[in-house]
């Protein structure tokens, strides 16, 4: 019996069942505003991953607002992401459904696609594109579904659209994970057919493993298609180790400009 895993599930439950707890109070305190149920996700995931005492580190700058990209390798994404800083993901229709944590998705304002319908693509197109004017960053995940981490599967243009268009910057970020027993990183990464609830036990008796969260710089970009290949490319890199200077990097000028609208490259 794997005394850690248990420890760590009675934990999440608790904590999990306190940060939804604080929602609906909250609520109940004041106006149910998106930003609001962003801030509420960060605060969770910073309460949840030091309940958990799972180690985590960001390098790099977090974007205040504007698109976030990033590969994906597990659930555990979402809670990295949301103790990163606060912001919106976009996430396959299928997290919705899922037992409480399909609520604690919807209860931060969670985008949902169906992956299969062209009008749901479409729909959650203009919401990423209204959701942009706004304060808070949006994050998706433009490999379409995560992976082993061995290799990046081709990024998928569609969701730069709204930034392309508007001129929003684009921020590159690349995840990964470090098991505390010089198992491969594969070992927490949550992909192909494999089962959840079995999973999410092996990870959570998993002993002393903790993240990175590596930050680019924000870039804008004229086509979906370059900004797809861009951030795949600087992706790459930054999980080799790498730094990578793209083409398409914002100017100063334009850094200033931004700035000058509420978007701090330097925070």
């Amino acid at each position: 019996m794997n005394l850690r895993a248990i420890r760590r599930a009675v934990a999440l439950g608790l904590a999990l069942f306190y940060c939804l707890l604080r929602s609906l109070l909250s609520r109940l305190s004041g106006p149910d505003t998106l930003e609001r149920r962003a801030q509420w996700i960060h605060e969770s995931g910073v309460f949840v991953m030091d309940f958990l005492g799972v180690g985590f580190k960001v390098t790099g700058n977090r974007p205040e607002r504007g698109l976030i990209v990033s590969n994906h390798l597990s659930y555990l994404d979402i809670l990295v992401f949301g103790t990163a800083l606060p912001c919106y993901l976009v996430s396959k229709a299928e997290i919705s459904r899922w037992p409480f944590f399909g609520i604690l998705a919807r209860a931060g304002g969670t985008l949902f696609v169906d992956r299969s319908s062209r009008v749901s693509a479409e729909t959650v197109q203009e919401q990423i594109a209204e959701r942009l004017k706004g304060p808070v960053p949006v994050l998706f995940f433009p490999e379409g579904t995560s992976t082993d981490g061995v290799q990046l599967l081709r990024f998928h243009s569609r969701f730069y659209t709204p930034a392309v268009d508007a001129g929003i910057p684009v921020t590159s970020a690349a995840i990964r994970y470090i098991p505390g027993d010089d198992s491969p990183e594969s070992e927490l990464c949550w992909y192909g057919s494999a089962p959840f609830l079995p999973h999410i036990w092996k990870t959570l008796g998993a002993p002393n493993f903790s993240c990175e969260l590596t930050f680019g710089e924000p870039r804008i970009y004229t086509s979906r298609r370059t900004a797809a290949d861009e951030t795949y490319a600087e992706i790459e890199a930054m999980r080799d180790g790498q730094v990578l200077t793209a083409q398409s990097a914002v100017p100063d000028s334009e850094l200033d400009q931004l700035q000058s609208c509420g978007v701090d490259s330097a925070r």
